[in-house]
């Protein structure tokens, strides 16, 4: 190995990043108590906080919330568990 390799690997890890991720998990939650306009702000900014979350999109017209997370690194038991923390209790939607 050369110098550039060794570094590459020490540098992966000491940090934890792994060379091989799984692929990315959607889940889509039913979020309750969103009444106005800034409710999907707070949701999102909770749901955003936790570590492996990639990206939320919330609706306040459907009342869900669309995450995309790493599921080597969260569930979406947690994840649901940080909105529900801040008020607005969010359960994975039932798939048909």
């Amino acid at each position: 190995m050369n110098r550039l390799s060794i570094t590459v690997l020490a540098l992966f890890l000491c940090t934890g990043i792994s060379l091989a991720s799984g692929p990315d998990a959607t889940v889509i939650f039913d979020v309750e108590n969103m009444t106005c306009a800034t409710c999907p702000i707070t949701v999102r900014k909770a749901m955003q906080r936790v570590d492996g979350v990639k990206d939320v999109k919330v609706s306040y017209d459907d009342k869900t919330a669309s995450v995309t997370f790493d599921p080597t690194a969260t569930t979406a038991t947690e994840i649901g568990q940080v909105s529900t923390d801040v008020g607005f209790p969010a359960v994975v939607r039932e798939t048909e």
